[in-house]
């Protein structure tokens, strides 16, 4: 009887440990940096700032920007900061900002930090960009610095202009990153110049969208629908229909919360491209 249940007790046993086994094998680890590639990095005394994107680089227009801060002194991946950007380009005569969002923590246990900066102009060969990063650990402030590359991007991504409301505006592309022929959802950012350092979000307005083939005639596509605001990211979504590939001008209308045009043109024979545009290839 002894000799049976000492049996039963480790069969028992073994089933338990190889179900524990198991269930641990079949947890996945999850990558944070999948899809993402690593294009700077941002160095102090104390840490080292890694700056990802999923292209690996930055560029004029809408970027979305993902880091983490690495300890130098443990090699440790710091879980518990508070972090804020500040992007300045540096012109010949005046330093300005950009439309930037706050930066996030993605997962709660992860080490991933996000947020976007919307880039209105490029560099060149005397007016640069860099980016301070200032954070806050366990109680303790710090800060780093360094130029960032934003080339011209291909094409135009991002459109500022001067509204009939003698409002200075930008809007940019934000997706879809993979275009393909049918109807895509479509979204972009919509943001006010307050000063040289302030460049919010603009609720409550309405972009209306016309997409034309300057190649092909200028022809157009159906069941487009224009932008409007979501509640949830403050962006502005609605549909792009793509009927083949190629570049397509993306003709846009700016209206305020009372339907009236701020900026831009609807597209007739006379007049073949509004005043303000994005454009997208593939």
């Amino acid at each position: 009887m002894k000799f049976q249940l000492k049996n039963i007790l480790a069969v028992v046993a073994i089933s338990i440990t190889l179900f524990s086994c198991s269930s641990d094998s079949e947890t996945p680890a999850v990558n944070e940096l999948a899809e993402l590639t690593k294009f700077k990095e941002i160095t102090n005394t104390t840490h080292t700032i890694e700056l990802y994107a999923h292209t690996g680089a930055l560029e004029q227009g809408y970027n979305e920007i993902s880091l983490r801060i690495k300890d130098k002194a443990s090699g440790q991946y710091v879980k518990n900061a508070t972090v804020n950007w500040i992007p300045l380009m540096h012109m010949t005569m005046i330093t300005h900002s950009c439309p930037n969002s706050g930066v996030e923590k993605v997962t709660a246990d992860g080490t991933l930090y996000k947020g976007n900066i919307v880039f209105q102009m490029a560099q060149n060969a005397t007016e640069y960009w860099d980016l301070k990063i200032d954070y806050t650990i366990n109680g303790t402030a710090y800060a780093a610095t360094s130029v960032i590359d934003v080339p011209a991007s291909a094409k135009q991504r991002v459109t500022t202009f001067t509204g009939s409301d003698n409002v200075r505006y930008i809007v940019a592309y934000v997706e879809p990153h993979h275009p393909k022929v049918a109807l895509n959802d479509i979204t972009v950012g919509v943001y006010k110049m307050e000063s040289m350092m302030s460049f919010p979000v603009v609720d409550n307005f309405k972009v209306k969208i016309d997409p034309r083939m300057p190649s092909m005639g200028n022809h157009g596509s159906p069941n487009n629908v224009d932008f409007t605001q979501s509640t949830l990211d403050k962006l502005y979504h609605g549909k792009l229909s793509l009927t083949m590939t190629g570049l397509w001008k993306i003709n846009l209308q700016l209206l305020n919360a009372s339907d009236i045009v701020l900026k831009g043109e609807t597209i007739t024979d006379l007049v073949p491209a509004s005043s303000i545009y994005l454009e997208i290839e593939f």
